[in-house]
């Protein structure tokens, strides 16, 4: 492979991706048992040893090895706690390490396949890691440009995910299509209207918020598995008469990928001792206290996210497995049920989409074609969604996990070529 280009990286809060040009084609690398794609996910062992990444990381969780879990690195950029110092596998750690010890093996990888060594890396960002404050923006921008530095990059680049998603698929529009490309990824929803011309796609506007499925999963947690352990019930006042409700804290937080690991503290369990022994249903608050004992909330969350996917195919029911928890505690999950959980998520798409066409300047009516992008936009409430928004469109889906990674190739060999004229 020719020497001196730019590394692709998709590098997506569930999935990542490496990709470059070779012989006119994308290249994707494979990173771990052949495969072009990893979940982004980071296992340390209790004792100090080697970080396993990927599936290895997840399959080290499942078997119940002693250690330190993470998944979704990528929504704490722009956070004070990507930077916070924690006691991680004998030593303190911050995420930012963690972040670049994870590109770094993207980096290696691409590396050892092609023989070739990688200095600049052009990488997906969504259109908005954090829509609500510019300060928030710019931070998480340059927590992953310093992840990547870090990771051994000495140029690092960015590109919006939906627009490397459409240069995917700009060779299968005819000239004057307009087309919407929504990518639903694990923490972002993004959304660009392109047209297609003799010179390639133009982009015509682009939005996104912070919104994807981990939020999804964090909804149906809060509605489903969450009350059994607890959630909506009351507690004793420790002095005086009455009843007050029992802190939703440590249920969301139980209910968020990214903070699962910071919950097993002393100073937690001790709280939620203490609830318990004023619990008026200590039954169900007593199983959150044993899984903050035993540790389970990453099981609790694959469980969750399983029932999330299951009730999304063709019967649309399921249950959401908590066995590990208590025997029999199975609990059922309908679309009609998981669809009132998302109700919120399902709007704030639907304006999503709507802002987009806004800002491009036309109407739903418009939309020649709908790409679906990213593993999330597989769930029918994104399709129906754009169904609604765009009903003359025709909806198409690329492939959800690779599509931007693609997209990333060909803009990184297109910027190679023309900083070698």
């Amino acid at each position: 492979m020719p020497q001196g280009q730019t590394l692709a990286i998709d590098f997506g809060t569930s999935n990542s991706a490496a990709a470059l040009m070779h012989a006119g084609a994308v290249h994707r690398i494979p990173i771990e048992d052949g495969q072009p794609t990893l979940p982004t996910a980071v296992f340390f062992p209790a004792e100090d040893g080697p970080m396993q990444i990927g599936t290895a990381a997840i399959e080290a969780l499942i078997a119940g090895e002693d250690g330190r879990f993470m998944r979704a690195l990528k929504s704490v950029l722009g956070l004070p706690l990507f930077h916070e110092q924690r006691l991680i596998s004998g030593r303190r750690r911050s995420l930012l390490e963690i972040t670049a010890a994870f590109l770094e093996r993207l980096r290696r990888a691409a590396e050892d396949h092609t023989g070739q060594r990688f200095t600049h890396v052009l990488s997906g960002r969504p259109v908005h890691f954090h829509a609500v404050s510019d300060d928030k923006e710019a931070q998480a921008e340059d927590d992953l440009r310093a992840s990547y530095h870090a990771a051994g990059f000495a140029e690092v680049s960015f590109l919006a995910e939906p627009e490397a998603a459409a240069l995917t698929t700009a060779q299968a529009r005819k000239e004057a299509d307009i087309e919407l490309v929504v990518d639903i990824g694990g923490g972002t929803s993004d959304f660009t209207v392109v047209q297609q011309s003799a010179a390639g796609p133009v982009v015509l506007a682009s939005h996104g918020l912070r919104l994807g499925g981990t939020d999804f999963d964090h909804a149906i947690s809060m509605s489903h598995a969450m009350p059994c352990l607890g959630l909506g019930t009351q507690l004793r006042r420790e002095m005086g008469d009455g009843l007050l409700p029992v802190p939703i804290a440590p249920f969301a937080d139980l209910a968020t990928w990214a903070k699962i690991p910071f919950l097993y503290t002393p100073e937690t369990r001790r709280m939620v001792a203490r609830m318990l022994r004023l619990s008026t249903q200590p039954d169900r608050l007593g199983r959150l206290a044993q899984v903050l004992e035993q540790e389970l909330g990453h099981d609790i969350a694959f469980a969750v996210e399983a029932g999330k996917i299951a009730v999304n195919g063709a019967e649309g029911e399921a249950v959401i497995d908590l066995r590990i928890v208590e025997t029999g505690l199975d609990i059922a999950a309908t679309r009609p049920s998981v669809d009132a959980a998302l109700t919120v998520h399902k709007h704030k798409l639907s304006e999503a989409v709507a802002t987009t066409l806004t800002r491009a300047g036309i109407e739903g009516a418009d939309v020649h074609q709908v790409t679906l992008v990213g593993g999330s936009s597989l769930m029918s409430l994104v399709s129906d969604v754009v169904a609604l928004r765009c009903p003359q469109a025709r909806i198409a889906r690329a492939e959800a996990f690779t599509a931007v990674v693609d997209g990333l190739a060909h803009a990184a060999h297109a910027r190679d070529r023309a900083a070698a004229t």
